[in-house]
């Protein structure tokens, strides 16, 4: 289950986004826009831009100094929040993405696409993410001991990731995991609602495992199956190891 497509656009394209945009500060809206933007500046996935007419002008602050960016001049923004004003991105002064703001997603409580939560940063229009049932077996170990084993796993097929193997709890070794207070989101499955740690004869593993209940619509066969880091485990599909791949998102 190993080997991944590259990246379907170049760092610093930028295309128009469909999808109705939002995002929350302070328990209300501050930006409200269909006519956002795409912008790479990362070679797997995207962020916005957004007109700054599109922005709430009472909470956008705008620095006088300008500077040099990829993409043009900028001037750096900060947001007015409750608990004082929030460094947030930049402003495009001129270039393609002029009269655009591109706003950190850590600087807004909440963002949106049409009326879904999304998390971490924008759904890249070239990402694609399937969970599909499976009849391969699957076993996972680490230090010689089998960790789970499974002839019907759900496979995620994920745009960039390694396969990953989502397991019923059933077929995986309890007396092995230890709970963790871990929680991790992603823009595709959702948030992840429990994480465990493993520990063998040779120590202990942190957040080796994680599970979501209630995964995005798109991915709904996870729901509540447990999956394993393929990075930091030995992975065996149908008699074969599988080389461990070397990203370390989930």
């Amino acid at each position: 289950m190993s080997g991944v497509p590259g990246p379907a656009v170049p760092v610093g394209h930028v295309e128009p986004c469909p999808r109705r945009v939002r995002a929350r500060l302070g328990g209300r809206v501050v930006l409200d826009t269909t006519d956002a933007r795409y912008l790479w500046e990362h070679p797997w996935y995207p962020r916005w831009t957004i007109p700054v007419a599109d922005v709430d002008p009472a909470v956008l602050r705008e620095d006088t100094t300008t500077r040099p960016d990829a993409h043009g001049t900028v001037r750096d923004v900060a947001l007015r929040a409750e608990d004082g004003d929030r460094p947030a991105g930049r402003r495009f002064v001129d270039g393609a993405l002029a009269g655009t703001v591109a706003l950190a997603w850590d600087a807004l409580d909440a963002w949106f696409e049409e009326d879904e939560q999304v998390h971490v940063h924008p759904r890249s229009p070239y990402v694609r993410v399937d969970a599909l049932r499976s009849r391969r077996r699957v076993r996972v170990e680490l230090d010689g001991v089998v960790l789970a084993e499974s002839d019907a796993p759900v496979l995620l097929f994920e745009t960039g990731l390694p396969t990953r193997a989502y397991l019923d709890p059933t077929a995986v070794d309890p007396s092995a995991l230890e709970p963790s207070d871990t929680v991790t989101a992603c823009p595709y499955k959702g948030v992840t609602s429990r994480y465990w740690s493993v520990r063998t004869s040779v120590g202990r593993y942190d957040d080796l495992a994680w599970t979501y209940d209630q995964p995005a619509p798109a991915v709904a066969r996870i729901a509540g199956l447990v999956a394993f880091y393929d990075e930091r485990v030995d992975v065996v599909v149908d008699g074969v190891a599988q080389p461990r791949p070397r990203t370390h998102l989930v």
